[in-house]
């Protein structure tokens, strides 16, 4: 028995140990997109309205996706971080839910997509 407790030890210690470098992994995880290059498909002619009129390609419909979800990833310019992650996920889902066809997808994407909210709490100067 007093050989098994030592093994539990640390065998437990070495999952702990490997679920803290995976955390901190994850954390320190960079967006493949920045912020600007998100916003470029993000403005007034760009893919977000393609999306919005209906006229995207699914595979257009996954880029946003991908473009969303690199945003949350990214930290705000300015303003906390639990809003920025609030509205990125907002966008994030609004835009899953078009690429999925769901049939509220694009009334969610349309309120998701408040730039006067994002800009007022996040945007630089």
């Amino acid at each position: 028995m007093t050989r098994f407790v030592p093994t539990c030890v640390f065998a437990l210690a070495c999952a702990t140990s490997m679920m803290g470098v995976c955390a901190s992994s994850r954390a320190d995880e960079k967006p493949k997109h920045t912020i600007k290059e998100i916003m470029k498909e993000h403005k007034k002619g760009a893919l977000k309205d393609k999306v919005l009129e209906g006229t995207a390609s699914a595979d257009e419909k996954k880029k946003l996706v991908e473009l969303y979800t690199e945003l949350g990833k990214s930290k705000p310019p300015k303003g906390s971080e639990e809003n920025w992650k609030k509205l990125s996920d907002a966008l994030v889902k609004a835009a899953k839910e078009v690429a999925d066809g769901r049939d509220s997808g694009i009334d969610d994407l349309k309120k998701a997509v408040n730039c006067g909210a994002c800009h007022s709490a996040h945007k630089a100067s």
